[in-house]
């Protein structure tokens, strides 16, 4: 234990130098929150839209009479449900519900693209005998898709708005 003390203080200076910066410093009245509360949703069709929708603009800590916004995220939705698993009644015993999102950030001073990127996340869930449980599994894993694919697509902006000198 004497001998690894040395050793760790020895290296303490060398993580200084290590290039990790915290994403969100100054809170929120850093230039990233400040940069994210600028960008505008625009309408996504579907209720997976509406969730996904509403998980941004909470994310993104939109509020009204705030100042004008300076981007749009437009986002395109894919949902699907496949079978995976197959019973001896050929019924289905497992499903995989994909919730993919193709999404732009778009620079309302000029209508140019400044982002085009692409998030997704699946989740499993077991086919039951009551239709009813399914569908409220179904239900479910689309809300908890909708939150991942927000919290993805934030976190891609928040980035932009780090290393982007134009951004707010």
């Amino acid at each position: 234990m004497r001998l690894l003390l040395p050793l760790v203080l020895a290296a303490l200076p060398l993580l200084g130098g290590c290039g990790l910066h915290p994403l969100y410093a100054g809170g929120a009245s850093g230039p990233v929150a400040t940069a994210l509360s600028r960008v505008e949703v625009a309408p996504i069709q579907g209720k997976s839209g509406w969730l996904v929708a509403n998980a941004l603009r909470e994310r993104l800590g939109q509020q009204d009479g705030a100042q004008a916004p300076l981007y749009r995220l437009q986002v395109a939705l894919d949902d699907k449900i496949a079978g995976l698993g197959v019973r001896a009644d050929d019924s289905v015993s497992r499903e995989r519900r994909t919730l993919r999102a193709r999404y732009q950030l778009v620079d309302l001073s000029n209508n140019g693209v400044v982002l085009d990127a692409t998030a997704g996340s699946d989740a499993g869930l077991d086919v039951v005998g009551s239709e009813y449980a399914t569908i409220a599994a179904e239900n479910t894993a689309l809300e908890r898709l909708s939150v991942t694919v927000a919290d993805k697509i934030v976190a891609r902006l928040a980035l932009y708005a780090r290393r982007s000198p134009a951004a707010p």
